[in-house]
């Protein structure tokens, strides 16, 4: 039974070191997001100042993540509708100057495919949510030589789950999120 338990033991160990940090290249990954207007056309926008930290193993394996997006950094392309989205009613971003995220269960659903679970913060409000993933590859880079991974992440949030603009009106209720994430191992 000691065998049994300090074999076990060593296997977390190893298993817990064996994860490295990961750290975004923000100059190519995006924060993206896309919601109704009108119920005839479709908006799009991004969120510019954003950081994501993984722990994740050789390869990618197994990643945890934790992301902070700035909500001033909205950019729709149009100035005075970042403004109001940046405002009270909907992001409050003096009040609320971050999104936050931090998985916690990570579960392969295909070779290249994965789902990831965790606790989502918008305007006070948290909520569980999950992403879909694809791991898109993981290479070593010729220039910095490090190991970098690329992926994609999607999920589609309820706005007014998170008190962000008033039910009904001109924009859609839900918006689908999608992340598009160069990692690079530390």
């Amino acid at each position: 039974m000691k065998k049994l338990f300090l074999i076990t033991l060593l296997s977390i160990t190893v298993q817990t070191f064996a994860q490295s940090t990961w750290k975004v290249d923000a100059s190519h990954s995006s924060i993206n997001f896309a919601v109704s207007h009108l119920v005839i056309s479709e908006t799009t926008g991004s969120f510019d100042v954003f950081e994501v930290t993984a722990k994740a193993g050789d390869n990618f394996s197994n990643p945890e993540f934790e992301v902070a997006i700035e909500t001033a950094s909205i950019n729709t392309k149009n100035k005075r509708r970042d403004n109001h989205l940046r405002a009270d009613d909907f992001f409050d971003a003096k009040q609320y100057p971050k999104i936050t995220f931090k998985s916690n269960s990570f579960k392969k659903t295909g070779d290249k495919t994965f789902v990831v679970t965790g606790n989502i913060s918008i305007k006070g409000k948290t909520k569980q949510v999950q992403f879909n993933g694809k791991l898109n590859g993981v290479i070593t880079d010729n220039y910095s030589k490090k190991q970098k991974a690329g992926l994609k992440l999607s999920t589609t949030l309820k706005r007014t789950d998170f008190n962000v603009g008033n039910p009904g009106g001109s924009v859609g209720e839900e918006v689908e999120v999608t992340i598009n994430l160069e990692m690079q191992k530390q």
